[in-house]
């Protein structure tokens, strides 16, 4: 399942940076002036997620994969990027190819890092990247009305139905609103995704604080925090610099670190958590001698479609699922422990996994 996050903002508000620490290397160029990312990055990232070691400790497993989900750094934006301006259309383009947008806010003064504009408004700077995506949103459908009213008008149904969605993206776009404003039926959810609707997809507010500011926040990301909770977003913030600066110690000089700086995690944590639930996405779990690992599933999938995560044979042939809440397997010691406890459930096909499930499938093919 591989689901991108791209990482969108203006110039020199800490993408790049951000980007940098999120990977744990340095493939993005950060520097101080626009533009400076050419071609958009992307990084493949774990999951933060400690279960994992306390399965695989329990289970003896000789190694431990995490859930992964991937970062595209993105050029920064500025006015006029749904027009070209600062190589728009290519960087939109890239932003139209993932499933969630995280926005990056400038929420500190630096006078020794110029902002493209001049001055420091996170509040601004989300406005002008909603201006452009939106104005992108409205050239692509603009362009599509056309040949859709022709198709339906011929008695394409499929046509008929995206002309419909299309207009009604347009309404709200028309009226200053982004299109995840729209109220959707929930039968036409999928044919809205397949529109690819810059200002559809799910939104991650980061607030890029100076390090002062790691572990509560300014005034700055106060504006933004309410802004996202106004707009139906989440909001996280980070202080990009310092978990640059983190990402790059060892485990053990990490913990001091963190320790020194009064955080209990990295930022990093907290934002790739926030964009992996921002997609809805939930993890269960394999566990056994050779391996532990966490597996992605969508919130509301069924042990049939959990289990052809791992392989598709496994969701065609699905007879059951051997199923152990984490904290019983944990907590009984295994496998063993929890069948005898009587915890070890035997789920069908209308079983709806739940985050944090140990689980063995039944299969025959």
């Amino acid at each position: 399942m591989a689901l991108k996050v791209a990482i969108v903002g203006l110039p020199n508000v800490g993408k790049s940076t951000l980007f940098n620490a999120l990977t744990q290397t340095a493939q993005a160029q950060a520097a101080n002036y626009p533009f400076c990312t050419i071609e958009p990055n992307v990084g493949d990232v774990a999951v933060p997620e400690p279960r994992l070691e306390a399965l695989a400790k329990v289970a003896g497993s000789k190694e431990i994969i995490p859930a992964r989900i991937n970062f595209v750094d993105v050029a920064g934006l500025v006015r006029g990027a749904s027009k070209g301006e600062g190589l728009g259309n290519q960087f939109l383009a890239t932003i139209r190819d993932c499933d969630a947008v995280a926005f990056v806010a400038r929420c500190f003064v630096d006078d020794d890092i110029t902002h493209v504009e001049g001055r420091v408004d996170p509040l601004d700077d989300l406005d002008i990247i909603e201006t452009e995506l939106m104005l992108a949103d409205l050239e692509s459908l603009e362009k599509r009305v056309t040949g859709l009213e022709k198709r339906a008008k011929g008695g394409d149904k499929d046509s008929a139905t995206t002309l419909r969605l299309v207009r009604l993206a347009l309404d709200q776009l028309n009226a200053g609103r982004p299109a995840f404003t729209a109220k959707v039926p929930a039968d036409d959810e999928k044919a809205w995704r397949m529109l690819q609707l810059l200002t559809a997809k799910p939104a991650l507010y980061v607030c890029n604080v100076d390090e002062a500011s790691a572990d509560t926040g300014n005034a700055f990301s106060a504006k933004v925090v309410e802004r996202a909770a106004k707009d139906g977003a989440k909001a996280v913030v980070i202080s990009a610099k310092i978990d640059s600066e983190i990402a790059m110690l060892s485990p053990d000089e990490r913990a001091e670190f963190l320790e020194t700086l009064g955080l209990a995690e990295p930022g990093l944590n907290r934002l790739i958590r926030e964009a992996y639930a921002l997609l809805g996405l939930q993890t269960y779990f394999t566990a056994g001698p050779k391996e532990a690992r966490a597996w992605t599933i969508h919130v509301g999938d069924t042990a049939p479609q959990a289990a052809g995560v791992i392989h598709t044979d496994f969701e065609k042939g699905f007879i059951r699922a051997e199923t152990i809440a984490f904290e019983d397997y944990v907590r009984l010691n295994g496998e063993a422990g929890a069948r005898e406890a009587g915890k070890l459930r035997s789920e069908g096909k209308e079983y709806v996994v739940k985050d944090g499930d140990v689980m063995n499938f039944r299969f025959n093919v």
